[in-house]
Order: C-alpha cells, then sequence, then structure tokens
C-alpha cells in the first residue's frame, strides 16, 4: 500500500506503541505485550497497515514485514509529527480508593491532559505507601495511560508522576497562569468567570493551567485553606454532589471547551 493511501486513512489501522528511542529506526519491531497483541489478538499478516505512536509526538505508518511468536517487523512508510496543543492542563487527582484511579487517567488521557499528579490526601487510605510501592503504581498507571493514547490515537502520552501529597506538591512553588480547585466548599465561583477575567487581562486563553479534584467527601477544609492560599481559584461544578471521577472528566471537558472554542 502506497503511504499516501495510508495518510488518508490512519483510522482505519491498528495503532501500537513504541517509546521515542526504539522509534527512529527505518525498521522497527513490536515485542513483548506489543507484539504479542498484534499477533495473538488482532493477528495481523504480512502486508497489513498498522500505525505506531511514540507518545512524544510521532505517528508512524507502518507495513508488517515479518512476524513470529515474540516479534514484529515493520517498515516505516511515512513519519508525521503531531504538535502538541498550544496549552497544558496538569490534572492534580485525589488518589481514590481501589482502581478507580485507573479509569480516570484512561480518560483524562482521552482529553489530551499533559501531565497528571496522583495526590494523597488526608481521606485516602494509601497514604503509607514506601517509594517502591509508588513506583510500581505509576508503571501500571502509565500502562493506563499507553492503552489510552492506542484507543483514541493521541501522539502524546501523557507524564504521570509519582503520588505525592498536597502539601509536598506545593512545596515546589510550581506556577500556572490559570490554577483552579474543585471545591465545595463556600466562595466557589463559575469557572467561566476566571476564563474570562484572564482574557479581559491578557487578551489571549491561558496557556498552562492545573485543576485539583479532591477524593469522595472532598479535600480536608486545611487542605483547601492550603491550596487556595497559593493563589489556587476554587471553582464550582455546580450543585449537585459528583464522584471523584466524574468530577475529573467534568473538569478536564469544561477546559477543552473553553481552550479550544478560542483557538
Amino acid at each position: 500500500m502506497q503511504s499516501s493511501a495510508l495518510a488518508n486513512a490512519p483510522d482505519l489501522m491498528q495503532r501500537f506503541y513504541l517509546p521515542p528511542e526504539k522509534s527512529k529506526e527505518a525498521a522497527l519491531f513490536l515485542t513483548g505485550s506489543e507484539a504479542h497483541h498484534a499477533v495473538r489478538v488482532l493477528r495481523v499478516r504480512q502486508g497489513d497497515s498498522v500505525t505506531v505512536l511514540d507518545g512524544a509526538g510521532a505517528e508512524l505508518l507502518c507495513t508488517v514485514e515479518g512476524y513470529d511468536r515474540d516479534k514484529v517487523q515493520l517498515g516505516v512508510s511515512e513519519k508525521r509529527f503531531v504538535p502538541p496543543a498550544p496549552y497544558q492542563i496538569t490534572l492534580l487527582q485525589a488518589v481514590p480508593k481501589g482502581k478507580i484511579l485507573e479509569s480516570i487517567i484512561q480518560k483524562a488521557t482521552e482529553l489530551g491532559v499533559f501531565r497528571i499528579v496522583p495526590l494523597l490526601t488526608e481521606r485516602v487510605i494509601l497514604s503509607s505507601l514506601t517509594h517502591k510501592e509508588r513506583l510500581q503504581k505509576v508503571e501500571k498507571w502509565r500502562v493506563v495511560a499507553i492503552e489510552a493514547i492506542k484507543q483514541c490515537g493521541s501522539a502524546w502520552l501523557p507524564q504521570i508522576e509519582l503520588p505525592l501529597t498536597p502539601g509536598e506538591f506545593l512545596l515546589r512553588n510550581e506556577t500556572f497562569e490559570l490554577p483552579l480547585i474543585a471545591s465545595l466548599q463556600e466562595g466557589s465561583r463559575h469557572p467561566r468567570e476566571y476564563f474570562s477575567v484572564f482574557r479581559s487581562e491578557h487578551h489571549r486563553a491561558p496557556r498552562s493551567l492545573c485543576v485539583w479534584v479532591g477524593p469522595e467527601g472532598d479535600f480536608t477544609r486545611e487542605e483547601v485553606d492550603k491550596i487556595t492560599s497559593s493563589g489556587t481559584h476554587p471553582i464550582s461544578l455546580g450543585k449537585l454532589v459528583l464522584r471523584t471521577e466524574t468530577a475529573a472528566v467534568y473538569c478536564l471537558s469544561f477546559l477543552n471547551y473553553e481552550l479550544q472554542s478560542n483557538g
């Protein structure tokens, strides 16, 4: 198949992931779980067209040149670079019970989040995790994000950081053009008000944003006070009390709506 034909139908192809350091050669090789999925599940065959994403903006249109049980050889027909979004959204997400965070990471990836920072808040049971256990969880969450970019076709893999407490994150003194926190506390305002103020002052949309999403039962009063004292704006998500996973999707959806509707 010619590369021009591939370019006209990328969404019909199966997608695979290779990290940037393994995606620079003319001949690529899928190994491990990616090869198993290609051969055993999707049953790719020689001559099939597939897409490889490297999570750093590269989208490679490839042809299967050969395969066995443990490896698939691909020839690169066309290489594209998908520029990043003109804005970066960081999701500061309280770690909920069970596997709910995996679902949040999946949806956040589909919604184009730039970075996910899992938070060990006072109302979670994971605050005693060792450093090794945190590394293991990040690796597991990263696999979820990889599967999500393969599903949705995003060329950019979000960064997933080690879990930390809100206080530990605030000590970094990171700055955002528009920092927000979803809060059930009194005084929260509709997020569009903050967008309107920013646009009137800067004559453009914000380029760096963060949104804090608490656990079931919300952040504690003390946590909210610490976060808002850093300059973060409390926003309301409406009259209904949302589950943490619903709140995360809600926040990322309205942020994308506001940012994309203004170019």
